[in-house]
């Protein structure tokens, strides 16, 4: 169903607020898939923190201008989704490439992050980057690893200290 001119704006307004406040995007190529998978990669991508919109690219290169998107506008060819990550800089990425092994149809074309776009071969480095929590978590590890070693330490003094 064609859009008229309001429409259009509306679509435009959406993806660019989403394009705004994203941390990475993936583009794929959906061609060939049902409305079931459609639906179904949606709503894991609602679960994830993904905002996903598929878009006409003539939409959709307006929508990402003046975002770090921007980078993309040139690749944009062909039916794609655009996937934004909105917490998670790998959501986006971890998402296509986990439904793509089930769904061969759905193919990374771009992959978006700080301002650069890459082939959707790179689609698994992007992936493989870690969620927010484990980002944390080996933080936390790499700043507790000294303290830890400093206690063990001050404890093998004091028990020699004792000892002697």
């Amino acid at each position: 169903m064609a859009l008229n001119l309001d429409s259009k704006k509306v679509v435009v307004e959406e993806v660019a607020e989403f394009a705004a406040k994203a941390i990475s995007a993936v583009a794929a190529e959906y061609r060939g898939l049902t409305v079931t998978q459609l639906t179904a990669f949606r709503k894991t991508a609602r679960e994830n923190g993904v905002y996903v919109r598929v878009v006409k690219n003539s939409l959709a290169k307006r929508a990402v201008a003046g975002t770090e998107f921007e980078c993309m506008q040139d690749k944009m060819v062909g039916p794609l989704i655009l996937a934004f990550s909105l917490e998670d800089p790998g959501a986006a990425a971890r998402l296509v490439s986990d439904f793509a092994k089930e769904n061969n149809k759905l193919v990374a074309k771009i992959v978006a992050i700080n301002g650069q776009a890459f082939e959707g071969s790179e689609l698994e480095r992007l992936a493989r980057l870690p969620t927010r929590d484990q980002g944390i978590s080996m933080l936390m590890s790499v700043i507790l690893a000294p303290v830890e070693k400093l206690a063990r330490t001050l404890a093998a003094v004091r028990d020699e200290k004792q000892a002697a």
